[in-house]
């Protein structure tokens, strides 16, 4: 223990000596400065060096850089080069024109149909002059005429011609002041240009020892800018005044470049060491900036104010400044104060807690409060004192004063114990703690036995009844008693998970007396008199957004899901949304705080800072600047850039795969747009950029509704941009009429299918009832046939029968007569007796008769039985029709005239003859004989 406490203690000696140590480095003069956006070298595609500035109506941007003319019309940056690949020296917009002024060349450009810019050069109207390696640095217009300075000589473009004028000495400057073209030189003092011939001014003999770099009008008089003298007033008579003693040795020091007069009342100094200073000659308030509070460069070459936005040149990139901007920033570029958790003002002092401890502004310098390092939480005021929840414990702060209040770890939140005087209750690392102020002044901290679980958030339903948030598991109801110093036993109540969404990362408000809950995004609310939560109904616009700050009458709500957008609100007639900006991109998410110094200054804790807002400007701003119209960039299909001046813009079907669309709002800072397009297709979006591309759109007309949208969210008029994207070639007019031509052939050609198929079907049908015709004359026929067939079937059965009756009744008389054979007297007569009964039974009429009718029947049969058994003999033949009648053995033996047993032997023969073994059935074998 002793090892690991002394262990402890050289930490914090380390630690200590190492804020001292780093406690120089904190000194620098810190200030709240307006946003500053930095465009460097790889964002404009361009040199390093930007040697001047020009901004024309709509906002659009014109740079001289080493490479060339550089223009940004807020969303794309494009360079046109020269002729000859010169650095432009000077750049100047005049109406529809941008003059350049380049090495032995200068000219202007002026847009094309297609949005480009394009170069015509002035110097082929100069007459009977040369060059004498000339560079044009100042563009100056004078009335109906423009001025082109060189070093060593003046150059007046009017009238469609040019004047060379030679003062004699070095120029380093010209301007208009009181209609009066004024020219300085180097240590020669100030001139008035009076036709061709310079005049030098009088009482002016200060610059004659001094180099003028830059002279702007102001409204108190022309201000005239030394290189390492400082600044002059002068009024156009009398002597020089110098003004800003304070910021005229910083101005020798880092040597001035350029000024310019700003619209707010300020004065811009750029100088070659030190950035931009801001000078406002009515309060000799000055305001640095430079690379130590967010310039890209300390070297400022050009400087340009376009309505809020002061745009810088410098030796290395182009910055541009929000002036008047309602939202201004600390930002801590070194990295030392790291991610701020909250701000408190304590005696007219801000304090800043960080990730690396606790900070003030005092004598406008950020200086470090000694011992506070380690985690801050959360700064409250109490009682006229500043406490810090801190990460090691709670304690009071006062400058340079950190005394230990509270030794438990992790002070997230302090809240007052309502109708109780000097009673708070703080939630901590290991549950929760009660501070009560004693009448000595002096407080006293006990832990809440009962809970040793962390407690980031609360809010009290009553004096006694707390609500707690876990950071993972949700949030409890919780009764306390014996004078908040214990839970009361089983009083801990968590409800349902089916009642909240997520129990990660609850939060907790108590709204206007009411327990109000978030918890996946959504709202909700206790009902004390269904003891139940129920979904909070007043918040549901802004479900998926978090409350960082709430007063009576008014709420911040942040949107850590989507936009990111900050919303404040009073839920009826107030509603204002800042999106798309600074403070927007450098807020930590779910550790966002919102701090109140008074009814018009809020504070925003941020990654690398803080950001201040002026809510009524804020509000002013919403409310009273109109939101400008976007301007067409550029339409670009597939193929080409498309003429922009003539709507509608005509598009080949096959090129419009790919459509790119370019709109532009340069008068604003960070513009976005909303989009709606109409016609063939339908779509509306928001876009962060002005470039819209449209894929594969069906062909038809269009009318595309751009709008632009500054960061309160507010809409302007909306730009109309009509195009067409003409019919594929199979639907063009010539194809049209091709396939109406064809149509119309097909559709000859299937009424003559039609009618040819209907002819078709009606011979088929035609057909079809011949054959039904003739099928059932057949089938009358079959019948008929088939019926005298069975008829002939019957006819031969019955004779064949009667034959065989007869011919078994004569061989039962002949049987008779043998039986009785004695009993005749006459032999003679017995024997021809005999024989007529033989002769009658072997009748070969009846055979005959039986032969006819059999054919009839069995046609051909007796011819196929011989072709196939040629050694059948006729007996054979009568036997084998006898067989394919099916009569049995006993019906054959009378119509042969023999006995049974001679039939059977007959068959017996038979059977050999046609070669039938004796498991076939021979009569079976003959009715199917064909």
């Amino acid at each position: 223990m002793v090892r690991i406490e002394t262990e402890r203690k050289m930490t914090v000696r380390i630690r200590f000596l190492f804020f001292l140590l780093l406690l120089p480095l904190l000194g620098w003069g810190q200030q709240l400065l307006p946003p500053i956006q930095n465009y460097p070298i790889f964002e404009y595609n361009a040199a390093s060096q930007n040697w001047g500035l020009t901004i024309n109506a709509h906002g659009e941007l014109f740079v001289a850089n080493n490479k060339g003319l550089l223009h940004f019309n807020g969303e794309q940056w494009v360079l046109y080069k020269l002729p000859n690949n010169t650095i432009v020296r000077s750049v100047a917009h005049v109406g529809d024109r941008i003059y350049t002024g380049s090495y032995e060349e200068f000219g202007y450009w002026a847009k094309s149909a297609l949005g480009g810019l394009e170069y015509t050069s002035l110097t082929h109207l100069i007459r009977d002059h040369e060059f004498n390696s000339e560079e044009f640095w100042q563009i100056v217009p004078y009335g109906n005429e423009i001025v082109f300075r060189s070093f060593s000589r003046i150059y007046i473009y009017g009238n469609g011609g040019i004047r060379v004028i030679d003062p004699g000495f070095v120029v380093t400057n010209v301007v208009v002041f009181q209609e009066r073209l004024l020219v300085a030189g180097n240590d020669v003092g100030l001139f008035e240009l009076y036709g061709e011939v310079p005049k030098s001014i009088k009482n002016l003999e200060l610059l004659k020892t001094a180099s003028v770099v830059d002279m702007v009008t102001t409204k108190g008089g022309l201000l005239i800018g030394t290189k390492l003298n400082g600044f002059y007033l002068w009024k156009g008579n009398g002597n020089l005044e110098q003004w800003g003693a304070a910021l005229q040795p910083e101005l020798r020091l880092h040597q001035l470049n350029k000024m310019v007069a700003l619209s707010n009342g300020k004065i811009g100094f750029g100088t070659i060491k030190n950035g931009v200073y801001l000078y406002d000659p009515r309060t000799g308030g000055i305001d640095r900036i430079n690379k130590a509070t967010g310039l890209q460069n300390n070297t400022v070459l050009a400087m340009q104010q376009f309505k809020d936005q002061l745009w810088i040149g410098m030796d290395n990139g182009l910055d541009r400044i929000q002036l008047n901007a309602p939202v201004t920033y600390f930002t801590d570029y070194t990295g030392t104060v790291g991610t701020v958790y909250d701000l408190a003002v304590h005696k007219g002092i801000l304090y800043l807690g960080s990730n690396t401890g606790v900070y003030y502004f005092k004598d406008n310098e950020l200086r470090f409060v000694n011992g506070s390092q380690g985690h801050v939480w959360d700064l409250e005021v109490i009682d006229d004192m500043l406490f810090c929840g801190h990460n090691t414990g709670t304690y009071s702060v006062d400058l340079q004063e950190w005394r230990e209040i509270s030794n438990y770890s992790g002070g997230y939140q302090i809240v007052k114990v309502p109708e109780k005087m000097d009673t708070y209750i703080q939630g901590t690392y290991n549950g929760l703690s009660t501070y009560v102020k004693t009448p000595q002044g002096k407080w006293e901290v006990f832990r809440i036995s009962g809970l040793d679980f962390p407690i980031k958030q609360l809010c009290f339903e009553s004096p006694t009844v707390i609500w707690a948030a876990h950071p993972y598991k949700g949030f409890f109801r919780i009764a306390l008693e014996d004078g908040l110093k214990s839970v009361k036993e089983g009083s801990i109540e968590q409800f349902p998970t089916m009642d909240i969404p997520n129990k990660y990362n609850v939060k907790l408000y108590n709204i206007k007396n009411q327990i109000v809950i978030q918890s996946g995004g959504r709202w909700y609310k206790y009902d004390p008199i269904a003891q139940k939560i129920v979904p909070f109904k007043e918040f549901d616009a802004f479900t998926t957004k978090e409350l960082v700050h709430y007063g009576d009458d008014h709420y911040w709500f942040i949107d850590n899901e989507g936009t990111k957008e900050i919303t404040y609100t009073d839920l009826n007639d107030v509603h204002m949304t800042i999106t798309g900006n600074q403070m927007v991109k450098r807020l930590v998410p779910d550790a966002e705080n919102v701090v109140k110094s008074n009814d018009s200054i809020y504070f925003f804790t941020l990654s690398d800072g803080f950001a201040k807002i002026n809510l009524p400007q804020l509000l002013g701003n919403a409310t009273d600047r109109s939101v400008p119209m976007p301007k067409l960039g550029f339409f670009r299909d597939a193929l080409e850039v498309r003429d922009i001046l003539e709507m509608p813009i005509e598009v080949k079907f096959k090129h419009s795969r790919d459509i790119e669309i370019q709109v532009a709002a340069p008068m604003l800072a960070e513009p976005r747009f909303y989009y709606e397009l109409k016609g063939a297709e339908q779509e509306s979006a928001h876009s962060e950029s002005g470039t819209l591309a449209f894929q594969n759109l069906p062909f038809g007309r269009y009318d595309l509704f751009v709008s632009t949208l500054d960061i309160n969210n507010q809409k302007s008029e909306p730009l109309r941009i009509r195009f067409e994207i003409s019919p594929p070639w199979y639907f063009s007019r010539v194809m049209t009429a091709v396939y109406i031509a064809m149509l119309l052939v097909t559709l000859w050609l299937i009424r003559v299918y039609n009618r040819r198929k209907l002819q078709r079907h009606h011979d088929r049908l035609l057909l079809s009832m011949q054959l039904q015709q003739e099928e059932k004359l057949r089938a009358l026929e079959k019948e008929k046939l088939a019926k005298e067939i069975k008829d002939k079937q019957k006819e031969l059965t019955g004779t064949t029968m009667n034959v065989a009756k007869k011919n078994e009744l004569i061989l039962e008389l002949k049987n008779m007569l043998l039986v009785n054979k004695e009993k005749f007297s006459n032999q003679q007569r017995y024997r021809s007796f005999i024989k007529k009964l033989d002769s009658s039974i072997n009748d070969d009429d009846d055979w005959k008769k039986f032969e006819v009718n059999f054919k009839e029947l069995h046609e051909d049969f007796f011819e196929k039985l011989l072709l196939q058994f040629p050694d059948l003999t006729p007996k054979d033949l009568k036997l084998c029709a006898y067989l394919k009648m099916n009569l049995s053995s006993k019906e054959i033996a009378p119509l042969m005239g023999i006995s049974t047993r001679g039939v059977e032997i007959h068959r017996y023969r038979l059977r050999k003859k046609l070669s039938i073994d004796s498991s076939q059935n021979i009569s079976n074998f003959l009715i199917t004989f064909k």
